[in-house]
C-alpha cells in the first residue's frame, strides 16, 4: 500500500504547487493587464533577471562545487579526515560559487540594461 502512497502523495503536492503557481501568475497578470500595464512587463530575458542569470549562477556553483572537490582530495592526501574534507570544501567552495555568480550576475544585468 505504501508503495503506491507515496509516489502519489509527492506527485500530488508537486501538482497542487504547480496549479496554485501558474493559476495565481495568470490572475495576477490578467488583473495587471486590466489596470492597463505594458506588456512588456512580463518578458523575461537575459537583462530581465531570466534565463541567462540563473544559468550562470548554476554554473559558478557547479564550478565551485568541482574546485571544493579537487581541493578535498589534495586535504584528503595529505591526512585529513575524508568526511571533513569533503564536507568542508565543497560547501566553502559551493558557497564561494554562488557569490562569485551572485557579483557576475548583477554585472551582467547592469550591462544588459537599455
Amino acid at each position: 500500500m505504501e508503495d503506491v502512497l507515496i509516489p502519489l502523495i509527492v506527485f500530488g503536492t508537486f501538482f497542487g504547487v504547480m496549479y496554485v503557481y501558474f493559476t495565481t501568475r495568470n490572475k495576477e497578470r490578467l488583473a495587471l493587464i486590466e489596470k492597463g500595464a505594458d506588456a512588456t512587463l512580463f518578458k523575461s530575458g537575459p537583462g530581465k533577471n531570466g534565463f541567462g542569470i540563473v544559468a550562470l549562477t548554476i554554473s559558478f556553483l557547479a564550478i565551485g562545487i568541482g574546485v571544493g572537490i579537487l581541493l578535498a582530495s589534495l586535504l584528503e592526501m595529505t591526512g585529513m579526515d575524508e568526511d571533513v574534507a569533503y564536507g568542508a570544501m565543497i560547501f566553502i567552495c559551493g558557497g564561494l560559487g554562488l557569490m562569485a555568480g551572485f557579483f557576475a550576475s548583477r554585472k551582467f544585468s547592469s550591462e544588459t540594461k537599455v
